[in-house]
């Protein structure tokens, strides 16, 4: 008998690794994105394996992200996407890249990093394009451009931008504008200070839709855990997660008899439930209750029945033969997160990035 646990296959991590790269001109480089604990799937194991795959970078959201990858054997290149300022001087004790995302902030990490006895160390600067989330804006270039004009403490390594829309077809005009202004500004920047950068828009949507963005760096998250944002893309990714349960317990539930918090499920007819070991606090959100979502039992859906609980949930087994231990299927590579996911209103990423790391993760090699 297993308990609940995420079966993470590398073998399919490798299958999309190969998939994406594939998608690319000789000498982009590609820089795997495992921030969020690589989207829920383990961030040390799938960081070890895509390092033995050769991946080019790994990005991250936070400097503590950053720090673990160092810690247990990472040595490729790590971006840290939203690093905040009271982690800078963290970044360059652990030669780790930060992204500048403000003037201020470019004007912070030239002051530690000179305060550090640093010579050229290397930052990506994003610029805002059009998302409007973090950025430094494209009429302040000539503020960043007299910054670094008066230091030798750092060197841009990268500039970037975040597309808001490379999985809308209907947005490719406005994607394709956020493509040109960053070249504009790139090109600036390559002119007035005299060297060239590593160049990155492209998400996994843009790697598959957006070849002109493809610069010399591309950055992937969600399709190296199996998901293209399109079904047409999904066809060639293969979903790296299986979240599986099992049944803790079966119960007769008489007609008219209430089921979960606030008796949020009133039986209609005599019925018969499993309780399944599993709940928001591993990050199956309330979303998934009310007959939103349904988990496969010995090869038959079974809804969910009123509120989830924190630490489990009810389905409806009236017409499934079943017992306790039997395994649960949440979702896997046939029933996936997306489907799971968009049945009940969310993406994904939401689901993946979710699960909480007291859900035992099960790595399949072969």
């Amino acid at each position: 008998m297993q308990g609940t646990r995420l079966e993470v296959n590398l073998k399919a991590l490798e299958h999309n690794f190969n998939y994406l790269k594939s998608q690319l001109d000789p000498g982009v480089l590609f820089m795997a994105v495992v921030k969020a604990n690589a989207y829920g799937h383990g961030i040390i194991e799938i960081s070890k394996k895509l390092q033995e795959l050769g991946t080019d970078y790994f990005a991250v959201a936070y400097t503590e992200e950053a720090i673990e990858l160092r810690d247990t054997g990472i040595t490729k290149p790590i971006l840290v996407l939203h690093p905040q300022s009271h982690t800078l001087v963290d970044c360059i004790q652990r030669c780790v890249e930060p992204v500048i995302y403000s003037v201020d902030m470019l004007d912070n990490i030239l002051a530690f990093a000179k305060a550090e006895s640093q010579k050229n160390y290397p930052i990506h600067l994003e610029f805002n394009t059009g998302l409007n989330r973090i950025g430094i804006e494209l009429e302040e270039i000539d503020q960043v451009l007299e910054l670094l004009s008066n230091t030798d403490a750092v060197k841009v390594r990268g500039v970037q931008s975040h597309l808001a829309a490379s999985e809308d077809h209907d947005e490719r005009e406005f994607t394709e504008s956020q493509l040109d202004a960053f070249e504009k500004v790139t090109q600036q920047l390559e002119e007035k200070l005299g060297y060239k950068f590593l160049k990155h828009t492209d998400n996994t949507s843009g790697i598959l839709n957006y070849k002109a963005g493809h610069h010399s760096m591309v950055r992937s998250g969600i399709g190296l855990y199996g998901y293209g944002n399109d079904l047409e893309h999904d066809k060639h990714l293969m979903p790296v997660g299986s979240l599986k349960s099992q049944v803790s317990q079966l119960r007769e539930v008489k007609k008219g008899a209430s089921i979960s918090y606030n008796r949020s499920h009133k039986a209609t007819t005599d019925m018969k439930i499993a309780v399944i070991a599993l709940g928001h606090g591993d990050g199956i959100n309330r979303i998934y209750g009310y007959g939103n979502a349904q988990v496969k039992i010995n090869g038959s859906w079974a809804p969910t029945l009123g509120i989830i609980c924190m630490d489990m949930f009810m389905v409806d087994v009236t017409d499934i033969d079943c017992k306790v231990g039997d395994e649960v299927i949440i979702f896997d590579e046939k029933h996936t997160a997306r489907d799971l996911a968009e049945n009940a209103g969310t993406i994904s990423y939401e689901l993946l990035t979710g699960i909480q790391k007291r859900v035992q993760r099960e790595y399949i090699i072969s």
